[in-house]
């Protein structure tokens, strides 16, 4: 079971009228799919600051000293910025256990990677990020951060779902004080998804968990998490998934018949071709390992199986 992961969202994306014009922008995926499995905390920076519905619409200047201000577009001594990072800090500071954020593309308040810049002479010079979402990431780094357009690639949004959950985890591990035995027991369990995004990243994860015995938590853990989220910041290659999906194939080979081995050895080169999606070779193997559960409890167990709720599909799709 995963319970639902409260993950932030811009409040124009639920439908709520609040953008400078009035309007919405209603993301369906976000209503009719992903409010079944995460718990939205809505958030429009620019109403919280204390804007009006409708508004003059800002941008965002990049001034002479290097600085970038929220400007209003048709008069420039109207000044948001302030209000706008202040309006991250308090977010934070109210929602410590969020696990995501789900931004709307192009707004100069949320968006998070093509927020058009521009000089004090009205040209547009450059992209860049929302002043709020700006501020969030700096105060929490490690959070999974995404536009609700990009959600339609299948790389992007099976990463992005995946990420939530694994932050999700790790907080719910961290709501009481963490122990040695906690850390190597979070890390057993995540060896193969980390596996599948980063070998270098599994080895120093494997080092310092080794090493947890005779470390002060306090700095190890967020060492750690910090190197985990990294690892997993980008989607895995579909010869990173072949590479896990043949090792997990090496737990049944003293249990299966030759022909099971070798319909999966097809089923996972059909996988590598990009013949079939990921969720085929996943789903046989699981099956295998159903049947011999009392030997292979350590790899049932593993999250690389089951990183987020089955319904969403997400392994449905071919992975580049």
């Amino acid at each position: 079971m995963h319970p639902k992961a409260p993950v932030a969202i811009s409040r124009c994306l639920l439908g709520d009228q609040v953008r400078y014009n009035g309007d919405h922008k209603h993301n369906r995926f976000c209503t009719g799919v992903l409010a079944e499995y995460f718990e939205f905390v809505p958030v429009c920076p620019e109403i919280q600051a204390g804007m009006t519905v409708p508004r003059k619409p800002i941008r965002l200047v990049l001034e002479q000293d290097e600085q970038i201000r929220a400007r209003e577009s048709d008069d420039a001594s109207a000044d948001h910025t302030a209000a706008l990072e202040q309006q991250a800090h308090l977010f934070v500071q109210d929602n410590p256990a969020i696990a995501g954020f789900i931004a709307t593309p192009n707004s100069p308040s949320c968006g998070l990677f093509t927020v058009k810049l521009y000089l004090p002479n009205g040209n547009p010079v450059n992209k860049t990020s929302g002043l709020f979402s700006k501020t969030l990431r700096q105060l929490n780094p490690l959070l999974p951060v995404e536009e609700s357009g990009r959600l339609n690639d299948p790389g992007l949004r099976e990463n992005f779902i995946m990420r939530v959950y694994t932050y999700h985890r790790w907080q719910e591990l961290n709501r009481q004080p963490l122990t040695a035995k906690a850390l190597v027991q979070f890390h057993t369990r995540h060896k193969y998804l980390v596996m599948c995004h980063s070998h270098d990243a599994y080895k120093n994860l494997g080092q310092m968990v080794a090493r947890a015995g005779d470390s002060d938590l306090t700095l190890l853990g967020p060492d750690y998490i910090r190197t985990l989220m990294d690892a997993i910041a980008t989607p895995a290659p579909r010869v990173r998934h072949c590479n896990v999906l043949h090792h997990l194939l090496g737990y049944l080979k003293k249990l299966i018949s030759s022909g099971d081995k070798q319909e999966l050895l097809a089923t996972i080169e059909h996988y590598r071709l990009g013949i079939v999606p990921l969720i085929v070779p996943m789903a046989l193997l699981r099956h295998h390992f159903e049947r011999w559960r009392e030997q292979q409890r350590y790899v049932l167990e593993q999250v690389y199986l089951d990183p987020y709720p089955f319904e969403l599909g997400l392994r449905s799709q071919v992975h580049p």
